[in-house]
């Protein structure tokens, strides 16, 4: 169910995650002069006092001309400097940033800068869908929006906050919004920008840093979350790791991981003797729902034998697997052949002459996952052929043994390579970003949260109060995408980790200033996590942006749960954001559950009374709560006049399948 769009834990990324932090400790003379946000095309936030900053040697003069302004700064012992433009109103017009530095005269100038809003766009795999995946040919071609700049952080983990990072601004063309992976650049993000800039008339900056599968707490700073109790046990794993920066260090706290966990590491079930006749078997290529073991995250050893043709002796032999649901360290006759850390890389291995033999071979592969796992190529990819000879191709496809060893929902999941852990996320894709001046972010997450949706309000309240702080603008706005309807519908109410996550979703909103929240309740997919209906996702964020803040005079919300009142003949609801009136889509008004003391809840009749709603059952004398849209996929259609759906709700505090059964960490929510 979770999204795949993420590279999962290996012990193959150790390399790559220790050099990551050895760069972090680079000299100064490593860092660039100015910070790569200032680049060719960017946005910088109008009518604020925009942060200019880079490195150069302690003590050199750094000197920053923008639109008749010229500002000095003095690096620091560390190298950094800062300067601050003082506010500009928004400008079409493409000027030129100029930097100076008395240190060995270095210059840089940046061309085509505007001055408007910028956003950051951020969150799971839902934000990070492309607009080339939704299906819109039409808006792609009239995507030619030169005053909106796009840029896309590169996903990356980090145990302590980056400086920099790798990155370009783009103009917004047919062209460039269906660039880079996932489809292209956030469907939902350019849809809401879009919809910015036509009623603004302002430059419109898109900061888009997304990871799919990943949860609110890898987003956040692990200062923010040192209160927070639940997190402890990771933030403790991350010091770890930052304590034993060198990769031999690194290197062991993995080995430790899979020697204490996996058995098929313990066991070296990549070598030939080991006896898989006891495992699972399954047609390749699958999923692993198809092997035998559905919804499974961890570490999967699969074990296949094939046959090579005497004619391929003394030859070197390429091995495709097409792609894997995660990563993957992959062994032939005992001997590691390739490692792959990235789901949606085609597995292509070549393996030398000396370890192929004519007759059988066999191939082993340790496979771990954090979403959805399995090979998920076609049939055709999976093949071995001489190098250089692919017509000569014997087929991989067919029958695998497959055997779980170290799930995750037991063991905890690795920390080297695992997107899912407290605060690598903000280290590596936010504070890169720090302290660039922007207007506000969008959010599009909670998915691979829902299970412990008890804590998700506390936690997303803690993720925006985090961010503020550290981007130094005050109170942006922040605004939410409440998760779409998904999976089956049911024919009775029932408890729901999707409906307590829309609610911690509302509760934070509702809390925190500035905040607001576009519903996606009805324009979900019961078998697709990912609805391609994002123009509705980003037109419903763009109107909480145009009220909550800038201030526009619009209804921005469909109805949302005002009052309610116990009547002799059943139950009166009360709204906000219903001014206009209450209206049912369809024949009659649907969603409504109602319970007694028995906490038993039953479908309601509901009729809508003006501004208010009216319910009853027969089945239910004396009611005492109601839920309404309160399931994974629930049939609702409660709007307003301006056409937006109403915000599901429970009246009851009754502990749901997500909380914990202590009272005080329950009202945290609520």
């Amino acid at each position: 169910m979770i999204s795949k769009y993420f590279s999962a834990f290996c012990l193959t990324s150790l390399l790559l995650f220790a050099f990551t932090i050895m760069v972090s400790a680079s000299v100064v003379d490593e860092k660039p002069l100015l910070h790569p946000l200032f680049a060719d095309h960017a946005v910088l936030q109008r009518d604020f006092r925009v942060p200019v900053w880079g490195w150069a040697q302690p003590g050199a003069t750094v000197t920053v001309s923008f639109a008749g302004q010229k500002k000095n700064a003095t690096a620091a012992a560390d190298g950094k400097w800062m300067a601050r433009l003082d506010p500009m109103a928004a400008s079409r017009k493409g000027r030129v940033l100029n930097v100076q530095s008395t240190d060995r005269k270095l210059k840089s100038q940046i061309s085509d800068i505007l001055v408007g809003d910028v956003w950051i766009c951020s969150g799971q795999s839902n934000m990070e869908m492309g607009i080339g995946l939704c299906r819109v040919p039409d808006e792609i071609a009239a995507a030619n929006y030169p005053g909106i700049r796009l840029l896309t952080v590169p996903q990356k983990i980090a145990y302590t906050p980056e400086a920099t990072l790798s990155c370009s601004w783009q103009l917004c063309s047919p062209a460039t919004i269906i660039k880079g992976p996932s489809g292209g650049f956030s469907a939902a993000a350019y849809f809401f920008g879009r919809d910015l800039h036509s009623e603004l008339n302002v430059p419109i900056g898109l900061i888009e840093t997304c990871w799919g599968g990943t949860v609110c707490e890898a987003w956040t700073s692990a200062g923010a979350l040192a209160p927070l109790s639940d997190f402890a046990s990771d933030l403790e794993r991350v010091k770890e790791v930052t304590a034993s920066p060198e990769k031999d260090q690194l290197g062991a706290v993995m080995d430790k991981w899979y020697q204490t966990h996996d058995p098929g590491t313990t066991n070296a079930w990549f070598k030939t003797e080991t006896d898989v006749s006891s495992w699972k078997t399954a047609n390749m290529p699958a999923d692993w729902q198809k092997c035998g073991i559905p919804g499974y995250e961890g570490v999967v050893w699969v074990h296949h034998t094939f046959e090579v043709p005497s004619n391929w002796s003394g030859k070197e032999v390429v091995l495709s697997f097409g792609t894997i649901g995660d990563c993957d360290i992959t062994w032939v006759n005992g001997i590691p052949v390739g490692h792959t850390d990235n789901f949606d890389k085609p597995r292509i291995y070549k393996v030398p002459a000396t370890v192929i033999k004519p007759g059988t071979n066999i191939i082993s592969m340790r496979v771990v996952n954090s979403g959805g796992g399995g090979f998920f190529g076609p049939a055709e990819q999976m093949k071995a052929y001489p190098s250089g000879d692919e017509s000569s191709a014997i087929t991989l496809a067919g029958l695998w043994r497959v055997q779980e060893t170290a799930a995750r929902a037991a063991t905890g999941a690795p920390l080297i390579g695992n997107p899912n852990v407290c605060s690598v996320l903000y280290n590596g894709m936010i504070a890169p970003l720090l302290p660039f001046a922007i207007k506000g972010a969008i959010w599009y997450q909670g998915e691979s949260n829902a299970d412990r949706a008890y804590q998700y309000s506390t936690l997303l309240q803690t993720m925006i109060s985090d961010w503020r702080a550290r981007f130094g603008v005050g109170d942006f706005g922040f605004h939410i995408v409440s998760l779409a309807n998904f999976m089956k519908t049911s024919d009775v109410p029932q408890e729901s980790a999707w409906a307590e996550l829309r609610e911690a979703q509302a509760v934070a909103a509702k809390a925190m200033p500035g905040c607001g929240i576009a519903m996606a309740i009805d324009i979900g997919d019961a078998a697709n996590i990912h609805p391609r209906n994002k123009l509705e996702v980003g037109r419903r964020l763009a109107l909480s942006a145009l009220a909550n803040t800038y201030g526009k005079n619009i209804e921005w919300s469909g109805p949302w749960y005002k009052s309610m009142e116990i009547t002799p003949k059943g139950i009166r609801l009360t709204f906000d954001h219903a001014q206009s009136g209450l209206i049912a889509k369809g024949d009659k008004l649907t969603g409504f559950a109602i319970a007694g003391a028995d906490r038993k809840f039953v479908w309601a009749n509901a009729v809508i009374d003006g501004s208010a709603v009216l319910l009853s059952s027969p089945q239910v004398p004396a009611p005492v709560a109601v839920r309404y849209g309160w399931a994974d996929n629930p049939v609702c259609n409660l709007y307003n006049k301006e056409n937006l759906p109403a915000v599901p709700f429970r009246t009851d505090d009754w502990p749901g399948i997500t909380k914990p059964t202590d009272k005080q960490e329950i009202n945290l929510l609520r």
